[in-house]
């Protein structure tokens, strides 16, 4: 079907301008296939949406431009604006979605343009194309873009939008540094080591051109058979392993070796040792014990401390205090891409007691590189990797729905179990309350706790699918805010997180009557501990969320949550 039979069949059609821009369609039509190699239609139609949009903003703003896909849409933002990639003032957030945003640079105020797929039934051609209804080479491709022409903007819906703040910020390269694993110039604030070498390059790995570098031994340090050790000292802690018995340090760092030490040497599986002769360039390299107390101390937050001197290179980080380990991820996976360093921790988020061992950190290498050593304190930054957040004295409502417990046909067993769970955590119940499964009096119920000071409110049963389960109905009518319904643990999963201004809202699903460890288990520490748990946070559950049912509970000495 030509142009000129196309519009015949739409006599309907209103006469419209089917310029884009400063260019006529013809002229777009060419300019987009040199630009893009092809005038793809989904460049044609972009083109539409982007005058359309431009008409929308008051005259004269300046704008920057956010596309919602990177399929076509970015590149008639480039041809028809200053807008571009490379400059910065277009940003792709690939959603999937077929939409574009034009907004004041200056204070985020703007519009959003999308395709409908409402209003796509009277464009049959690009219906079929834009929702993927039949193969490419079995499209009209003619036809299509008559379509598109024709349509214009009018396949399109319009609002006015506010772009967040983070958004706004122009992006910035940073400082520059040198890769030390490939030796490549790269933005600092990517990590300690370009993205390449963390494994996000698309280049199959090719030893004669990358190869990990392995930093040689200090000039001053010397291999020197036992036989030659009397008189020497030990350059580090010397660890003896005696299996299903005991590990620890054989000799420490700067033992006076003796003839009889010989023996003890060869027992622990040692022929050689190192020898320090007195030259090791101190602004060149970093003992693994100097390296592990400095990393230590930096590390530890609120609540953290290190639990003495370091020992064969390593130092433990051990809790302070009770309360919820809190991890900056961020940080202690940047740190871990340094070259020769690493930590390890307990999950972020558990609960411990003081006194508890929480990470460890030490120089993997004898000797530590100065560069790295500094590589390592930058990313740390002199703030602390982590912290423990003490558990608040929470007075606690607690809530039980049901018509059967209400009318007496069925014994409560929630009240116990859940105070039970509240008492361990340092916290109490202030108030109980039992009403039937009905809106207006969980409602009432709610409001009521919230009156006599309750800080947290945390409901039981009427959480499922049923018809009779509307607690969190009930809730939503008391005026709660912020509601998660649903975290992905089992058992557990129709928990619900929520809050009314300040109070703490948990609402726990029937199965915790049965299951000794729930979902709960898992928000309720975190939640005494001041944290705000988001849709991510809960999302992070599903890795271990998954409770293996063992006949003794040993929860949390297991791997449910973990």
């Amino acid at each position: 079907m030509n142009l000129e039979a196309s519009r015949a069949s739409k006599a309907d059609a209103a006469i419209r301008d089917d310029s884009i821009g400063s260019y006529t369609y013809e002229e777009f039509y060419e300019a987009a296939r040199r630009f893009h190699g092809y005038p793809a239609p989904g460049l044609m139609l972009g083109g539409y949406m982007l005058e359309e949009a431009r008409k929308h903003l008051p005259e004269g703003t300046l704008f920057d431009a956010i596309s919602e896909t990177s399929w076509c849409l970015p590149d008639a933002v480039q041809m028809l604006t200053l807008c571009s990639i490379g400059n910065g003032w277009l940003k792709i957030k690939n959603l999937g979605v077929y939409a574009l945003s034009l907004y004041d640079k200056y204070t985020g105020k703007g519009i959003r343009i999308r395709v409908d797929p409402l209003k796509l039934e009277e464009w049959p051609e690009i219906k079929s194309w834009f929702l993927k209804e039949k193969p490419k080479k079995d499209q009209d491709t003619e036809r299509l873009q008559s379509e598109i022409r024709m349509a214009g903007a009018s396949l399109c819906t319009i609002e006015s939008v506010r772009i967040k703040t983070e958004v706004m910020s122009h992006r910035s390269k940073g400082g520059i540094t040198i890769c030390p694993l490939c030796g490549d110039a790269y933005p600092g604030s990517f990590g300690a080591i370009c993205r390449t070498c963390q494994g996000e390059g698309p280049y199959l790995e090719l030893e004669s051109a990358r190869q990990l570098k392995m930093e040689n031994l200090p000039n001053g340090l010397k291999s020197v058979p036992i036989s030659e050790a009397e008189g020497k000292k030990a350059v580090h802690d010397m660890t003896r392993i005696d299996p299903e018995d005991s590990k620890g340090p054989e000799f420490f760092k700067d033992h006076n070796f003796s003839a009889g030490d010989m023996c003890r040497l060869q027992l622990i599986g040692k022929n050689h040792i190192y020898v320090d002769e007195g030259d090791i360039p101190a602004d060149e390299w970093v003992h693994e014990n100097e390296v592990a107390e400095t990393f230590g101390r930096i590390m530890a937050g609120d609540g953290v401390v290190q639990e003495g001197m370091p020992r064969e290179g390593k130092v433990n980080l051990v809790a302070e205090q009770d309360g919820v380990l809190v991890t900056n991820l961020e940080m202690m996976t940047q740190f871990n891409f340094v070259p020769d360093v690493m930590v390890a921790a307990r999950k972020n988020g558990s609960l411990v007691k003081a006194g508890t061992r929480l990470a460890g950190t030490r120089a993997i290498p004898l000797y530590l590189s100065r560069d790295n050593f500094s590589r390592a304190l930058s990313v740390l930054n002199g703030a602390p990797l982590f912290n423990i957040a003490p558990l608040r004295k929470a007075k606690v409502g607690l809530l039980i729905t049901g018509d059967e417990v209400f009318n007496g046909l069925v014994e409560d067993k929630f009240e116990a179990i859940i105070t039970a769970k509240i008492k361990a955590l340092g916290s109490k119940v202030i108030c109980t309350m039992i009403k039937p499964d009905s809106r207006e009096h969980i409602r009432d119920a709610a409001t009521s706790l919230i009156e006599k000071g309750c800080d947290m409110i945390i409901t039981t049963a009427g959480m499922s699918v049923d018809p009779d389960d509307v607690t969190r109905y009930g809730l939503r009518d008391a005026g709660v805010t912020d509601i998660h319904y649903g975290v992905p643990v089992l058992p557990g999963t129709m928990l619900m997180l929520a809050r009314s201004s300040d109070v703490q809202v948990i609402g726990v699903p029937a199965c915790a009557l049965f299951f000794k460890t729930t979902s709960l288990d898992l928000v309720l520490p975190r939640m005494l501990a001041g944290q705000t748990l988001t849709r991510k946070d809960l999302t992070a559950f599903a890795d271990g969320g998954y409770c293996m049912e063992c006949k003794t509970c040993t929860f949390p000495k297991c791997p449910f949550g973990k």
